[in-house]
């Protein structure tokens, strides 16, 4: 398995198909805190999350949705949408109110990468929380390239996506010990975010809050159960994973 890393949507090459070379599968990462919700409103009980780029996309599918079955959730720099039922922080999302709902999501940054792959596949969502769960994922479906994609911050590099890509390939990695599977690295980027996580895997809270993105959210109010959720690694075992374009189910 070779795995590279993309780390924005704005980075992510033109996708030549598997038979030319193509990713057959991608993993798509937005720590601060998209993939973070997204797998906590799953493992919360909620029916799917449908990813949006675009506000008014949203509006329109979430228009043709039972009203008792559906839930708005909207993020623009790192704050709630107006109006809108959920921001963009796993601790919201909780059983009581997510179950049996479907959750329409646009987030600043996630959102984004999400479609910038959305034709590969398989597409998995990860984070922190479930890095374990995603890279033996990868290794049970036998994938041969694997595009792992950040999400940064409005185009910019973000630290926090690159620690998480860093934890999926060394999942990865640790787990693929027969001889015919192993694991190697598609482009710089990847070795880098492997790097990264090798330097801060017993501290990842700490990375977290000194990113610039978590610096921004320190200045928005206080995130502290966010952190602390957001840096919990291999504390859940779900596998978010695109069942439909732009339609995330549990696994």
């Amino acid at each position: 398995m070779q795995i590279s890393y993309f780390h924005t949507s704005e980075s992510v090459p033109p996708l030549p198909p598997v038979a030319e070379g193509g990713p057959d599968a991608a993993v798509v990462i937005d720590v601060l805190r998209a993939t973070t919700t997204i797998a906590w409103a799953l493992q919360n009980g909620a029916e799917a999350i449908q990813a949006f780029a675009d506000l008014a996309e949203l509006e329109a599918a979430a228009a043709a949705w039972p009203p008792a079955r559906r839930l708005r959730a909207g993020e623009r720099g790192g704050q709630r949408v107006e109006g809108y039922d959920l921001g963009n922080s796993p601790l919201a999302v909780t059983p009581e109110l997510v179950g049996g709902k479907r959750i329409f999501m646009s987030t600043t940054n996630g959102t984004r990468s999400l479609a910038a792959v959305r034709p590969v596949p398989l597409l998995l969502t990860a984070c922190l929380p479930n890095r374990t769960a995603v890279a033996r994922r990868l290794l049970e479906r036998d994938c041969k390239r694997v595009w792992i994609v950040g999400s940064g911050w409005e185009g910019a590099y973000s630290l926090e996506d690159s620690l998480a890509a860093g934890a999926v390939a060394s999942a990865a990695t640790e787990m693929a010990v027969a001889p015919h599977i192993g694991v190697s690295f598609g482009n710089d980027e990847m070795l880098a975010a492997l790097a990264l996580w090798q330097q801060w895997h017993h501290d990842t809270e700490t990375c977290l809050r000194a990113a610039s993105h978590g610096q921004r959210l320190i200045g928005l109010g206080d995130h502290d159960a966010d952190f602390a959720c957001c840096a919990a690694v291999d504390s859940l075992q779900i596998v978010p994973f695109q069942a439909e374009p732009g339609v995330l189910r549990p696994s």
